[in-house]
């Protein structure tokens, strides 16, 4: 099991009330919220390993180079030689270390890799597992890496953080018309505001889907753009050749990575705490009480 930890303490943050809060007075919504889902999904689906995937770099420059918008709107500060810092809720921000010693006490594993997001992390561990893999995440982007014939299916929360739907195959050609793989280019094609990813001007989800059955993937519809042959309409043509600059880049920026440095490190499922005192004082001095309790039950369970 793979978490998009960023994604899931995002929505802990927003789905549990401002007002759980440290003794000292410190908002701790999003590190109880989120210790609470890793609860439940280690309870309903019993792990062998688990593996929370972090952002060591929210916005790596190499996809920025590419397609320079690529999450421009959430830049809060830009930083010399180093990663932007992201905008996030000024009250997030400082919980953020407290969740990453809490899953270090614990024993849950923590990756991370530089230059790399928390997305590539999981297509490199995706593509090394032997067996089934369980991604949990908020972000369709990963939907790309749904693949049936390996066991690999996204749980998306649908509402806060408690209820879950298993994203496969036959769910994505309902709904979208497409594969695992063909996610991709769907999304490249249309476009993704949230990623500052701008598409193909006026080709929208249900275009590209139409373009995707007919041509098979964005090689298919780009050598269609080019055969004056095709069936395409003159204004599709006209719209595809236009956007041939971003097309060209758009797969290295959207498509994850599956063969990032990821260090070594034990990601089965501890069955008890790595660290017992280190995690007595976070309890303590962060009043993670019944959320913390309801996590070691689970993973002893």
């Amino acid at each position: 099991m793979l978490l998009d930890t960023a994604s899931l303490y995002f929505r802990a943050y927003f789905g549990v009330p401002e007002s759980v809060k440290a003794p000292d007075g410190t908002p701790v919504n999003a590190v109880r919220g989120l210790l609470d889902f890793i609860a439940r999904l280690v309870a309903d689906h019993h792990p062998d390993d688990l593996v929370a995937c972090m952002d060591a770099d929210w916005r790596p420059q190499w996809r920025v180079d590419l397609i320079p918008s690529y999450k421009a709107h959430r830049v809060a500060e830009e930083v010399e030689g180093g990663p932007d810092e992201e905008e996030t809720p000024d009250t997030l921000s400082p919980q953020v270390p407290v969740i990453e010693a809490v899953l270090d006490a614990l024993g849950i594993a923590r990756i991370g890799a530089a230059g790399y997001e928390a997305d590539d992390v999981i297509g490199t561990l995706t593509a090394r597992a032997q067996g089934p893999v369980d991604i949990v995440t908020g972000d369709r982007d990963l939907y790309q890496l749904v693949d049936d014939a390996r066991g690999v299916r996204v749980l998306y929360p649908v509402k806060g953080v408690g209820t879950l739907q298993a994203v496969d195959e036959a769910l994505l050609r309902e709904k979208y018309g497409v594969d695992g793989p063909g996610y991709a280019d769907l999304a490249l094609l249309r476009g993704d505001p949230s990623d500052g990813l701008p598409g193909v001007p006026g080709i929208g989800e249900k275009t590209a889907a139409k373009l995707l059955a007919a041509y098979g993937d964005l090689a298919g519809i780009t050598a269609a753009a080019e055969d004056p042959a095709s069936r395409l309409t003159p204004a599709q043509r006209r719209r595809l050749l236009e956007a041939r600059p971003y097309l060209e880049v758009a797969p290295t920026v959207v498509r994850v990575a599956s063969d990032v440095p990821v260090p070594p490190c034990d990601i089965a499922l501890p069955a008890a705490p790595r660290d017992p005192e280190a995690l007595e004082v976070l309890a303590a001095r962060w009043g993670l009480g019944g959320s913390l309790q309801r996590l070691l039950t689970a993973l002893t369970g």
